[in-house]
């Protein structure tokens, strides 16, 4: 059997690796380790690379499993979370989102990859141009425009502004798209099918793949956002989860956060995206560099 000889080129790269691994995943392990440590104890000890006087209490204090003595106790502010109506409202603003940005995206690539009309291309050009302005430039004319809709603290106010519109999915599934046999196409239009039928019935079926991968990118890109729904929400019955983390710091009146609370929280918030990416990781990866070398 024939064995690789280890370079000096191989190790270094194999350090590199694991120096970039080490990077990325210890934040992770530091925040479960913070998760699983008493917060009195971690006052006393925070440079421990264990978790400092292991416990359970802080899941059990997010979760709304633990008395209000047991979480003082523990060093929490004796405040739990609605996890459940968080829960529900993260799933519907991501949800809701995914699918109109995804549906939009799909109907305007459809329209650039495989329709022939006057001005295609310099519409297209300035669907480009939008991918080089800031998103952060644009959050002050969406509020101001939610806010005079009459949309605050409301579902259709947080997801409308970036339901209806994507640059970068539009881009996305267009390059996909144009690789696509046109045979296919003309055959139903000679046998009379029309162009709404060919879309659904034909192009949707043979792009699953970049579908696919869009509506997960955009299920987590949804799933953590944070910055709009502060603007545009301000009652806890329309807030997703992840707002539901700065309302369990300021729940605490003691003068030092709930730090082993407020992780714990974290690692709920984060755990159902972390399973998604790892299920999904490969095929997000591959469809991506396939639609690239288009």
């Amino acid at each position: 059997m024939r064995t690789r000889r280890l370079s000096p080129g191989r190790i270094i790269a194999w350090i590199y690796l694991a120096v970039i691994l080490v990077v990325t995943v210890f934040p992770f392990y530091w925040i479960l380790r913070t998760a699983l440590s008493d917060n009195y104890a971690l006052l006393g000890n925070p440079s421990s690379l264990l978790p400092v006087d292991f416990t359970w209490g802080p899941f059990a204090r997010v979760l709304g499993l633990a008395s209000a003595e047991q979480s003082i106790a523990e060093g929490g502010s004796g405040a739990t979370l609605d996890l459940g109506r968080y829960l529900v409202n993260s799933i519907v603003y991501a949800t809701a989102s995914t699918f109109l940005i995804v549906l939009f995206s799909l109907l305007a690539a459809y329209a650039f990859a495989r329709l022939h009309w006057r001005g295609r291309d310099f519409v297209f050009s300035l669907f480009l141009a939008a991918l080089m302005v800031p998103g952060i430039l644009t959050l002050l004319p969406n509020f101001v425009l939610v806010r005079d809709l009459g949309l605050l603290n409301t579902f259709a106010g947080m997801i409308l502004p970036y339901g209806l519109f994507s640059a970068f999915n539009i881009f996305f599934l267009r390059q996909f798209m144009l690789g696509l046999s046109a045979e296919t196409e003309e055959a139903a239009l000679i046998d009379g099918a029309g162009r709404v039928r060919i879309l659904f019935g034909i192009t949707i079926p043979m792009t699953s793949g970049p579908i696919t991968t869009l509506s997960i990118l955009g299920f987590i890109g949804m799933w953590n956002d944070y910055f709009w729904p502060l603007l545009v929400t301000t009652d806890e019955s329309v807030q997703p989860l992840t707002l539901a983390l700065a309302v369990f710091k300021q729940s605490s009146p003691q003068s030092q956060p709930d730090w082993a609370g407020l992780m714990a929280a974290t690692l709920v918030a984060a755990l159902p995206m972390l399973l998604l990416f790892m299920v999904f990781g490969r095929r997000i990866v591959n469809s991506i560099g396939f639609t690239g070398l288009k």
